[in-house]
């Protein structure tokens, strides 16, 4: 630990920091959505709902823990870094305690996903073993998905499609158009998190040799891609309202608005550690956004 750097808080803290508790509402978030879509449907089962939001905590602790001591052995997250603090990089934790705490999280995942396979069958067992798999592969691995470019779509995918669509399916076992459909928008507001995460990061990551899509394409792309997000995460209820698809209630999303807005104006002004504020705003956003948007739904 260098003389700059923050002083090691204690164990739990510590392990608090590493499992990144600011970026936990991108999991709970779409189990909303999926649940509230079960029960306008009449099929809520609260075991497997609940299940699935524990299962998907764990898998984001899991892959957050991962990504620590990843980005650290590669050379992303050194003393230039800008972001919160890094276990690893910081020296609290050591690379193999690490690992071990990530085993065990997914161990604990795969426990859960054992009661969730035995009331969805196999379609849960690939997408569990995907979650798991995608969870290492963000950052480790031999093709590390978020050092080419692909993170924001395994982001989106995990985050956004499997997560709602597979919290319905333990529910309902089926799996109508209007889910895939509707889980565009939490997949849209994940993505987000990431974009800030990398436009904030686009200097390290470059010497690094990490190539995001922040660094591909350069920060004013960047910025348009948050936009983008963001409205597409707007639009997806109205849309399916229009298509006669879903309930009127699910422009009570829209109340979450001046929030988005106030976002995108800093996405649009600041660089750099300010961006912190913004990526703790973001998941709040979703958060808000997919309460709102689930109970349109369950409405």
């Amino acid at each position: 630990m260098t003389a700059a750097s923050p002083a090691r808080p204690g164990t739990l803290r510590v392990w608090w920091l590493a499992a990144r508790p600011k970026t936990l509402p991108v999991a709970v978030a779409p189990v909303l959505v999926g649940t509230a879509m079960a029960f306008a449907d009449g099929a809520a089962a609260w075991g497997p709902a609940l299940a699935a939001a524990a299962g998907a905590l764990l898998l984001q602790i899991g892959a957050n823990l991962a990504n620590d001591v990843f980005d650290f052995e590669k050379g992303a997250d050194t003393e230039e870094r800008l972001g919160p603090p890094r276990a690893a990089q910081l020296g609290w934790l050591s690379p193999a305690a690490l690992r071990r705490a990530t085993a065990a999280v997914f161990a604990a995942a795969a426990l859960l996903g054992a009661y969730l396979i035995a009331v969805g069958g196999w379609p849960i067992l690939a997408v569990g073993a995907l979650a798991i798999l995608a969870g290492l592969a963000y950052t480790g691995g031999p093709y590390p998905l978020g050092y080419h470019g692909l993170g924001d779509l395994a982001v989106f995918v995990f985050f956004g499609v499997v997560a709602v669509c597979g919290t319905y399916w333990v529910q309902a076992l089926a799996l109508p158009p209007a889910v895939v459909a509707a889980s565009v928008a939490p997949g849209a507001l994940a993505t987000a998190i990431l974009v800030v995460n990398n436009l904030r990061d686009v200097d390290t990551d470059v010497r690094a040799g990490k190539r995001t899509l922040a660094v591909r394409f350069g920060r004013p792309a960047a910025r348009t891609q948050y936009q983008a997000c963001v409205a597409v995460a707007y639009a997806t209820g109205p849309l399916l309202w229009l298509a006669e698809a879903a309930p009127a209630a699910v422009w009570l999303s829209w109340l979450s608005l001046p929030l988005a807005v106030r976002l995108v104006t800093r996405v649009y002004r600041e660089e750099g550690p300010a961006l912190n504020e913004v990526l703790a705003g973001t998941a709040k956003l979703e958060l808000l956004f997919c309460a709102l948007f689930a109970a349109g739904w369950a409405l």
